[in-house]
């Protein structure tokens, strides 16, 4: 698709006499290290929206343009880049993943795309053959929403099939886990055990756990899972780079805490890893109270690693029924739950204002939402704009799925950044009708309403629990359909978005969302050179053949990360 060539000898037969290049300039600060040509370039840069070449010097761009205007740029050590027509995108920014766990699902047993109960029992026995007797089966991204009928799976299902593995699978939205009894009995967990705050014990009519354990609940088990063999930087080196083999020049990783930092930094250091990466440490914790008293870092190792954000989960989610709602659940008792109570972080968020750290909630249900805002709404009054250390704190709220109409407003009233996944749209709305009704839904997944008050959304992913592709997110916004184009009267077409909004959605919105406006987002002069390049034109080509469009290249400060000639 692309040949890249250098200025000796070869360059007329790339560019042709007519360019006029071989009269370029001698080597100086005018020239490029490399020069991207025959590009299909959306710059989302005001002055020159369009554009066929782009110039990098260093890790930044030089100039936007033509190649013709380019031509001055060229030097004896310019290394020019033929795209052969390939579609040139400001880097691609995934707005909210779990890096290691990117990791972990590409050498563990992943349970992703299973549609029947019977067909995920046969994949967990697969892997029961070959362990050792008392080996913990742990894997990972199980959805029960499809099966028929959607139901949870059990211990007794799991005890059939490995009476003597402790066996712990994670639902795909992290939120919910099963275990066998062998786990169960590891944990301690029995029919008097009680249920956390913030957290579920599922039991059976006998009053028996039934093995799914939701939210905090998780924990009681989870603690006692060992490690996964491959080491956390291991994981994370396999996280990143199969983002840079999906397209994205930069990740937001939503949770963490100091043990992750320091391995990250290492991973740096050496070079091992090359992807932008800002972070947020989980919270409340013991990393969280040191991270609002310490503050955090930006822009080490030439602007690839930040962390400066504290992440907080209002709620659990809407498919394993721990979403917080305001009014019960269509399909099942209750109103799911918030996961802390407010004192525990009220502190955290004022000291957090002071020492200019960034604050990111998970919220799914509308009551988790409401919750969040008001705290957040709060925590802005008790510490007014001069005793800030940002008077512009640009606090997240990750998901912001279900809102109650009241509460949609609120994001641009209080400056408070969306930060939505639209894969979810695309697969939750399957079965959301189901668990909250057509009306509620009105304001679901409300990209469109929430972009027509004034308010940036960053997008993402959720990877692990979506599948962290950047076409299926592009696809989502612009279509609200799913993968196969099917839509109904749930789905509410309107919230859709333009391809120019799903673009900005992936690069211009995330750098805001993260502060870096000034240096990411977008394809002008100055800017960090991150390019995302894709083998078919996102913005024009029929929308399912925007799923399957090539990944050709991608681009971080100036480096080829990722060539698909390779």
């Amino acid at each position: 698709m692309f040949s890249i060539i250098t200025r000796r000898g070869l360059m007329a037969i790339a560019l042709g006499a007519a360019m006029g290049l071989l009269g370029a300039c001698e080597t100086g600060p005018s020239q490029a290290d490399k020069l991207l040509i025959n590009g299909n370039v959306y710059t989302l840069w005001n002055e020159q929206p369009r554009a066929e070449a782009v110039a990098v010097r260093g890790n930044r761009i030089l100039a936007v343009g033509s190649q013709d205007s380019l031509a001055d740029h060229v030097g004896e050590d310019t290394e020019v880049i033929d795209l052969g027509g390939a579609t040139v995108l400001p880097g691609l920014a995934d707005s909210h993943v779990h890096l290691a766990g990117i990791g972990e699902r590409e050498m563990g047993l992943d349970l992703a795309g299973i549609d029947s109960l019977e067909a995920f029992l046969e994949a967990v026995e697969a892997e029961v053959e070959q362990a050792e007797g008392g080996d913990w089966i742990v894997g990972r991204g199980w959805l029960e929403t499809h099966w028929e009928p959607p139901v949870f799976p059990t211990r007794e299902d799991l005890d059939a099939i490995a009476p003597d593995n402790p066996v712990w699978l994670t639902r795909a939205d992290g939120h919910g886990s099963v275990a066998n009894s062998k786990a169960l009995e590891i944990a301690g967990i029995d029919g008097d055990t009680p249920s956390p705050d913030g957290g579920e014990i599922l039991h059976d009519d006998d009053g028996e756990p039934e093995g799914m354990l939701l939210g905090r609940a998780q924990w009681l088990v989870g603690q006692h899972v060992p490690e996964p063999d491959a080491g956390l930087d291991e994981r994370l080196v396999l996280g990143a780079q199969r983002s840079l083999e999906m397209g994205w020049t930069q990740v937001h990783i939503a949770s963490g805490d100091y043990e992750e930092v320091e391995t990250l930094r290492d991973l740096f250091a050496n070079g091992e890893i090359r992807l932008r990466v800002h972070q947020a440490l989980r919270g409340p914790s013991e990393d969280a109270e040191r991270l609002v008293s310490e503050g955090g870092f930006s822009g080490l190792y030439e602007g690839r690693y930040t962390m400066r954000g504290l992440k907080l989960a209002a709620d659990g989610a809407l498919g394993s029924g721990g979403a917080a709602l305001l009014e019960d659940y269509e399909d099942r008792e209750g109103r799911g739950y918030l996961q802390f109570e407010r004192e525990e972080v009220e502190h955290l968020l004022e000291q957090a204002l002071r020492n200019g750290v960034q604050v990111w909630t998970h919220a799914i249900g509308d009551r988790g939402n409401r919750f969040a805002l008001d705290l957040y709404e709060d925590a802005f009054e008790a510490v007014p704009a001069g005793e800030r250390a940002m008077a512009d704190p640009r606090w997240r709220i990750e998901h912001a799925q279900l809102l109650h109409p009241d509460d949609l407003p609120r994001f641009a009233e209080l400056d408070v950044i969306p930060s939505m996944q639209p894969s979810h749209a695309i697969g939750d709305l399957h079965y959301a009708h189901r668990r909250v009704g057509k009306e509620r839904l009105r304001t679901a997944y409300a990209w469109q309403s929430l972009i027509d008050t004034g308010v940036p959304i960053a997008g993402g992913s959720d990877a692990p629990v979506e599948m962290g592709d950047p076409r299926i997110e592009f696809y989502a916004a612009v279509t609200r359909s799913d993968l196969d184009g099917f839509q109904d009267e749930h789905w509410y077409p309107e919230e859709a978005v333009s391809r120019e909004e799903a673009l900005k959605m992936f690069t211009l919105w995330p750098a805001k969302a993260v502060f870096e406006e000034d240096v990411r987002g977008s394809i002008e002069p100055g800017k960090y050179a991150d390019f995302s390049i894709f083998g078919k034109d996102l913005m024009q080509v029929e929308a399912q053949a925007i799923l399957d469009a090539p990944v050709v290249m991608t681009m971080v400060g100036g480096e080829i990360l990722f060539d698909a000639r390779d």
